[in-house]
């Protein structure tokens, strides 16, 4: 095995080489450091902090953790800044920017000298986009997540972000509880650093990042203020010096076996509807692509096995002390593929092998007592979604499965925030609610999927009902939603066509969502259908121009992969 070349990665050509190490090196030394450390294999950290985003709080204090132990395992840490997103503090929304931040990832990671990178992340897009990054670049990596908050309470019950901010904003926009009640429970949903504290996107991509083998074992649910979320950065930067000495690329990590393990455990914790997109670019940049069909076996196969809001009770913190990823994936090892490699250069096989520990069944249940017997997301195809639409049937109403309603349509989102609380809006709780134009094209695709339930019918005590688009919604929530619906209506989907007072069929048995209109009447209302202005200038420009559909991850098609 050749040794690590350190800083002598990719040289800056002048035509020299010497030249050029020479120069490096004098510009290193300008940094302070010692002609020892300076000859020592380099370890990139790629950061993520930013003041506009609240998950990343605690990063330098995981760069600094990560650093030590890159100097305790005889390498040289450097720390580079990349872009950052915080979920909730983007316009129009985080998910245009994913697809950004990888490139920034790929290619800070190759232009730099590196032998080795932790990369650190937490927010919702953050870890997808370092994943991406990570594989296209296919340079050894580790992923180091920044963990989950922990809990706030509020009148003797724990309350933690964003399953229970939803559930406080229904009761409020029911009446239910007063404009100072509502003003303190936002003091007290998010008290800590950290990803929100359920089982929403951010901490089903820690997890799954783990499951593909790029994170150390038992790391992804370490609570953000735990002691042991500072272990586990020491940790993760020894493992990458081992990494550096002894090469393992994304590429040999992230297979499509170590993607189906994935796939199954979204199942088993009933987790984001975002991870399927997620998952799909971060495969996709290595041509990996399962298929909707592929899904929908592995959910049928799969028992929910974990108990956390927003599917049912616990938190991050429950999940952790309750025996964490290695619990689940033991209650699964039948039908995982374990011949699939992690970044600690083991086999999945060994690490189950090892003796397991305590588990609280409480929230991790067995195999044979599952919180459901089948998996928490399905894939829906029919007329109105030819390309296919994702459903959380862990985190909705079974009463609503099989249901067929009148349409009650809003034409984007300004339409919905102007008309959804109006009196005068002809709505019933049988009624199928559609949101158009807020898909990757038209809007970016942003956690729109959770249409409120009209005002007058959350008075009258109405807490679900059918909701449709062909936008995402937060791993947090919950309810009767039918997402992603491709191609979007700004595509000239069929989600386009539909009017107000069209039927919708939904089928969860059946896997299939309809719009029962005759197929003539739907192309000549979309032959009518008005082209979606262009963006001039700049990333965004770039993103309408290229961006794929929700099948196909939503990343840019110059940067995914064709299968070979």
């Amino acid at each position: 095995m050749a040794e690590p070349l350190g800083l002598d990665n990719g040289l800056t050509n002048y035509g020299d080489r010497d030249f050029a190490r020479y120069l490096r090196r004098s510009m290193a030394h300008s940094m302070g450091i010692s002609s020892e450390l300076l000859s020592r294999p380099v370890i990139g950290i790629a950061a993520s902090p930013s003041d506009f985003n609240n998950c990343h709080r605690y990063m330098p204090q995981l760069v600094e953790a990560v650093s030590r132990g890159v100097l305790a395992a005889g390498g040289l840490p450097r720390m580079f800044p990349t872009v950052s997103l915080g979920e909730v503090f983007l316009n129009p929304t985080s998910m245009v920017y994913r697809n950004l931040m990888s490139m920034d990832v790929e290619e800070m990671v190759r232009a730099q000298p590196m032998d080795a990178v932790v990369l650190i992340g937490g927010c919702d897009k953050t870890v997808p986009a370092q994943l991406m990054g990570a594989a296209s670049a296919n340079r050894p990596a580790i992923q180091l997540v920044t963990g989950p908050m922990s809990t706030g309470r509020h009148k003797g019950e724990r309350l933690g972000a964003c399953t229970d901010c939803r559930r406080f904003w229904g009761k409020f926009r029911a009446g239910e509880i007063d404009q100072c009640e509502i003003q303190t429970v936002e003091t007290r949903l998010a008290t800590t650093a950290g990803t929100c504290a359920v089982m929403g996107t951010a901490s089903t991509m820690a997890c799954i990042a783990e499951t593909l083998g790029m994170s150390l074992p038992g790391t992804a649910a370490i609570p953000a203020v735990d002691s042991q979320r500072l272990v586990a950065a020491e940790e993760t930067g020894k493992a990458a010096v081992r990494l550096a000495h002894s090469p393992i690329l994304p590429s040999q990590i992230m297979t499509e076996q170590s993607v189906e393990n994935a796939f199954r455990i979204l199942m088993a914790l009933g987790g984001s509807t975002n991870a399927i997109i997620h998952l799909t670019a971060v495969a996709g940049r290595l041509g990996i692509r399962i298929s909707p069909e592929r899904l929908n076996e592995i959910s049928d196969e799969t028992p929910v096995l974990v108990d956390l809001k927003p599917v049912g009770e616990g938190y991050m913190e429950d999940f952790h002390a309750a025996g964490g990823m290695g619990a689940v994936l033991r209650e699964l090892r039948p039908l995982l593929n374990l011949d699939c490699l992690s970044v600690d250069g083991r086999t999945l096989r060994e690490r189950l092998d090892e003796p397991a520990g305590w588990v609280d069944r409480k929230v991790i249940r067995s195999f044979d007592e599952p919180v459901s017997n089948v998996g928490g997301l399905i894939a829906l195809h029919g007329s109105l979604a030819p390309d296919g639409a994702i459903f959380k049937r862990a985190a909705a109403t079974p009463a609503l499965f099989e249901k067929e309603g009148r349409a009650v349509v809003f034409e984007g989102l300004e339409d919905l925030a102007n008309r959804v609380d109006s009196p005068d809006l002809d709505v019933t709780a049988d009624d199928i609610l559609v949101l158009k134009n807020a898909g990757p094209l038209a809007a970016g695709m942003p956690e729109a999927g959770y249409l409120p339930i009209p005002s007058k019918l959350a008075k009258a005590g109405v807490k679900d009902m059918v909701r449709i688009s062909d936008a995402r919604m937060s791993g947090t929530a919950y309810g009767t939603i039918v997402l992603h619906v491709s191609p979007e209506a700004a595509a000239g989907g069929p989600l386009e066509a539909v009017r107000n007072g069209d039927r919708i069929r939904l089928s969860v048995s059946q896997k299939s969502i309809e719009l029962l209109v005759e197929p003539e009447v739907i192309a000549r209302r979309l032959a009518e259908r008005k082209p979606l202005p262009q963006k001039r200038g700049g990333y965004q420009e770039l993103y309408q121009r290229t961006v794929l559909q929700a099948p196909e991850g939503c990343d840019l098609d110059f940067l995914a992969q064709s299968r070979s």
